[in-house]
C-alpha cells in the first residue's frame, strides 16, 4: 500500500509541475474540465460519456508523454541536433494523433446526438 501512496505522490507531482510549466497541459486540463460536464450532457449513454472522457484523458496523457520526452531530449543534449529533432516530432505526432482520436470521438457523439 505504501508504494502505491508513493506511485501517486510521483505522478501528482508530475502533474502539477506539468500543469506550472507547459502551457499545452493547462490547455488539454482546462479542456478535460470543461469536457467531463460536456460529456455527461452530450452523451447518449454510459459508454458514450467514457468514451468522450477517456479520449481527453487520452490526449492529456499522450501530451504528458510528448513534455517528457521533449525535456529528456533537451537534458541530453541541449544544443539543437537533426535526430533530438526527429524524436521531438515523433512526440509530437503520438500527441496529435491522440488530438485526432478525441476529435473523432466528440465529433462522432455530436452527431449521434443532433441525428
Amino acid at each position: 500500500m505504501h508504494a502505491l501512496y508513493l506511485a501517486f505522490l510521483n505522478s501528482w507531482h508530475g502533474l502539477v509541475h506539468g500543469a506550472r510549466t507547459e502551457r499545452a497541459v493547462r490547455l488539454e486540463l482546462a479542456l478535460l474540465a470543461l469536457g467531463v460536464p460536456l460529456a455527461l450532457l452530450l452523451g447518449s449513454g454510459l459508454w458514450v460519456r467514457v468514451a468522450l472522457v477517456a479520449s481527453l484523458l487520452l490526449m492529456l496523457t499522450a501530451e504528458f508523454l510528448n513534455t517528457a520526452v521533449e525535456k529528456l531530449c533537451d537534458h541530453l543534449h541541449p544544443a539543437r541536433h537533426p535526430k533530438i529533432g526527429i524524436v521531438k516530432d515523433l512526440a509530437s505526432a503520438g500527441t496529435f494523433s491522440a488530438q485526432g482520436i478525441a476529435a473523432l470521438v466528440w465529433i462522432a457523439a455530436l452527431i449521434e446526438r443532433l441525428a
